[in-house]
């Protein structure tokens, strides 16, 4: 700024030059328009424009990476669930206004396109860089994630569109579930505890049918099963699929603590399919739990 434009009383200055040194007086385009009020301000002084975006940087909304959409690019997965517990796949693109996959990218740190994996309680992260093929698919390589609800982000700066040389990140959220294991398949027999439990029965949905379930343990029959809430066996079972629900009491009467080995049941499953069965028996003050599946036609 040209001091020719700013003269003032040399008693004036003083007083700005005091007001300067103890940090009280902030100079602008209004306090020089005051005393001038008929000389407009040149170019060359007026306050200093707001700067321009440094290429590769882009304003909040654009980084914060909340979303699959911004500025007319989005992020599309092809991958639509990912396994708990092993190394999987992921392929997506970042598509243009068009609907169109874009294939032209800016190096950012040596790469095209950083790709984040991060779990919702913040346990779990990875940083990968994937590669792209000619049609705009790009295919990352994930480490094993654990079940839960993740964000997959994606950074890049697009070399054509309306953000180009803009830095965008844009993301989608995946839910891996949790691991299952199959149902053990139909049986005549199960163990827990060191005992040994035999079924036989021809179980029909929708009928009441007979079920005789045989307790032993090192080859013995067992004889020494202790009531349990009023009964010497407590049996539930639960359909698979639906997990529909059915209560089971053995016809055995109760006298002392000398049941078994035999517990007789009637049962009345109303569907068919596999049923899973849990019987709870007692021996020695000792409550054991043993599963078995059964098929019923």
């Amino acid at each position: 700024m040209a001091v020719a434009n700013l003269a003032r009383p040399a008693s004036s200055w003083h007083a700005v030059a005091a007001a300067c040194l103890a940090g009280t007086l902030t100079l602008g385009p209004a306090a020089y328009a005051s005393h001038t009020p008929h000389a407009p301000m040149p170019p060359s002084a007026s306050m200093s424009p707001s700067p321009t975006p440094m290429p590769g940087t882009s304003d909040m909304n654009a980084t914060n990476g909340l979303s699959a959409q911004q500025g007319g690019y989005t992020l599309t997965s092809h991958t639509a669930a990912l396994p708990a517990g092993k190394a999987a796949t992921y392929r997506f693109t970042i598509t243009g206004s068009s609907g169109r996959p874009i294939t032209a990218f800016a190096l950012n740190q040596t790469k095209r396109l950083h790709f984040y994996v991060v779990r919702s309680d913040l346990t779990g992260f990875q940083h990968l860089h994937p590669t792209m093929a000619g049609d705009g698919t790009w295919t990352a390589h994930l480490a094993a994630l654990q079940p839960g609800h993740w964000r997959l982000f994606t950074q890049f700066t697009p070399e054509t569109g309306p953000g180009k040389g803009r830095d965008f990140v844009l993301s989608r959220t995946l839910t891996v579930p949790a691991a299952t294991t199959a149902l053990p398949p139909p049986s005549a027999s199960t163990m827990v505890d060191g005992y040994t439990l035999t079924l036989r029965g021809d179980l029909k949905a929708g009928m009441m049918s007979p079920l005789t379930v045989m307790i032993g343990k090192d080859g013995k029959p067992v004889t020494d099963l202790q009531p349990y809430l009023d009964t010497y066996a407590h049996l539930t079972a639960f359909h698979q699929g639906d997990q529909a629900f059915a209560h089971l009491h053995p016809q055995t009467k109760v006298i002392g603590g000398h049941g078994g080995p035999a517990l007789q049941f009637m049962t009345d499953l109303t569907v068919s399919g596999n049923w899973r069965l849990f019987l709870q028996f007692q021996t020695a003050g000792v409550l054991h739990t043993a599963a078995v599946t059964l098929h019923v036609r």
